[in-house]
């Protein structure tokens, strides 16, 4: 992950795709530029794991894996939760563990609720865009 803050994706329509101009195909042809990756989404859901309750790596992944994040690998959560502590989004403390060791637990720091809160707006403008997209597609089926 790279070492800056994350920052959400801005909303579609706000930056041009990304054609490359020695490439064959046509700019219709070719596949619409990604405004983020797949592991960038995952840092909002993080966020809002923690917002809900503090809570230790394994809880983080069962609230992800209960919304839909089934292929998510360990490593990557955990890699994702250094990043984020390590830019101020998130604070850790070691805990100990009700019958085993000591567990690392994440909580919100005020940075992180203002990224959580941007994170909500963008989502908020491509959920929007979505339903016009499906709402104008079901009527082109009918």
């Amino acid at each position: 992950m790279p070492r800056r803050r994350p920052t959400p994706a801005p909303p579609p329509g706000d930056h041009p795709g990304t054609a490359d101009p020695n490439s064959q195909e046509s700019t219709a042809s070719a596949a619409p530029a990604a405004a983020w990756s797949p592991r960038d989404i995952l840092i909002p859901y993080v966020l809002l794991a923690v917002s809900l309750q503090r809570a230790h790596g394994y809880l983080i992944e069962e609230y992800l894996r209960s919304v839909g994040f089934f292929s998510l690998e360990m490593s990557t959560l955990y890699r994702t939760l250094r990043q984020l502590e390590k830019d101020g989004l998130l604070q850790s403390n070691w805990e100990p563990g009700p019958t085993g060791p000591a567990r690392r637990v994440y909580s919100l720091t005020d940075v992180g609720r203002t990224w959580l809160d941007q994170w909500a707006g963008t989502l908020d403008t491509y959920r929007r865009m979505l339903d016009q997209f499906f709402g104008l597609y079901g009527q082109q089926r009918s």
